[in-house]
């Protein structure tokens, strides 16, 4: 096995190993579209449009994906979210 090789197969384990997690944004009946659209762009940095994106998701489809990463990230941005009233969890 050459060198490039050897690498490649390195990189791809590391890819491997590196499992990234998600916040699941969850439907309610309670929260207003600018009230999710605001927390969304606040707490997980997303633009006004990524924002309305998921939330016509969560909306339609009862969840949404709305952040990936490392839990130790993940996790005060989770709770940020939890103590904004929304419905989340890291999965």
């Amino acid at each position: 096995m050459g060198t490039k090789e050897k690498e490649l197969e390195d990189v791809l384990l590391k890819e491997e190993i590196t499992k990234e997690h998600e916040i699941v944004l969850f439907n309610d009946d309670v929260n207003t579209f600018d009230h999710v659209i605001e927390t969304l762009i606040n707490v997980c940095e997303h633009t006004p449009e990524q924002a309305e994106q998921c939330s016509l998701i969560v909306h339609y489809n009862g969840k949404c994906t709305v952040k990936t990463g490392e839990y130790a990230v993940l996790k005060p941005k989770c709770s940020k979210l939890l103590q904004a009233g929304l419905s989340a969890e890291i999965v």
